[in-house]
């Protein structure tokens, strides 16, 4: 039983106690410690909480107290104690969310995460598009590397499926030896990509106030800034870079 009543709140120790103090009746101290098996360093402290949950009551006898449990039907008076108070918690938590999130908003305006391998980097552009926007086009610079540019290929269509389900379009820049590469395919119409003949930094997308910046070696690797004025400097760059691109 003891198992049944932790599921209704109640501690091991707790739950030890009453189905002790249930057997014994009233008692002293002395007895509900051998009954139990609660040490007597901690059977007051266990004893207090069970009487705050009004689930075990005292008398004085000669100025001893002499404890004993309520009857287990009382126990329904407890669990209503319980949903009464859980009501109460979920309408404070519902008054002060709001505040928590803008606290939370305001500790992550500048956030870095470092993610490493093939899963890690997945992890990070399902972060990268997590709070999708219909009217945000996702904005990427792709440099193509023959040396690594198979396992890249490989990744990168598996990533456009799953844009494809977020049905996020996509606007992106490449060097022009990608074009030219027997890896280039022609890109899914959902992604408009141009082409510029001079060097691009790296591999960078750029959404809403994230910007994950790539590298492709045996362990690829990805960083994603979370940052307002990172993410708009990039923007700004992109954009400008995107008028002299060509198809």
């Amino acid at each position: 039983m003891k198992e049944e009543l932790r599921k209704l709140g109640l501690t091991e120790g707790e739950s030890k106690v009453y189905l002790a103090l249930l057997k014994i009746s009233s008692s002293t101290v002395g007895p509900i410690v051998k009954e139990s098996g609660v040490s007597y360093s901690k059977i007051y402290e266990v004893l207090g909480r069970l009487i705050e949950k009004g689930i075990v009551s005292y008398i004085l006898k000669e100025k001893t107290k002499h404890f004993q449990a309520i009857e287990p039907n009382k126990l329904y008076d407890f669990l209503e104690d319980k949903e009464k108070e859980i009501k109460e918690n979920k309408e404070i938590l519902k008054n002060i969310l709001p505040q928590l999130e803008n606290l939370k908003n305001k500790q992550n305006l500048q956030n870095v995460e470092i993610f490493i391998g093939i899963k890690g980097l997945k992890t990070a552009y399902e972060l990268l598009v997590q709070n999708k926007s219909k009217s945000e086009e996702l904005l990427f610079f792709y440099v193509h590397d023959e040396r690594y540019a198979e396992i890249a290929d490989v990744f990168y269509e598996r990533e456009f499926d799953y844009f494809k389900q977020l049905k996020l379009k996509l606007k992106g820049i490449s060097n022009l030896n990608f074009k030219k590469s027997k890896y280039f395919k022609k890109p899914p119409k959902f992604v408009n990509l141009k082409f510029v003949n001079f060097p691009l930094p790296s591999t960078i997308d750029i959404y809403k106030d994230k910007v994950l910046l790539t590298a492709w070696r045996d362990k690829p690797i990805g960083i994603l800034i979370h940052s307002q004025e990172i993410y708009e400097n990039y923007k700004e760059y992109f954009n400008e870079i995107w008028k002299i691109a060509k198809k």
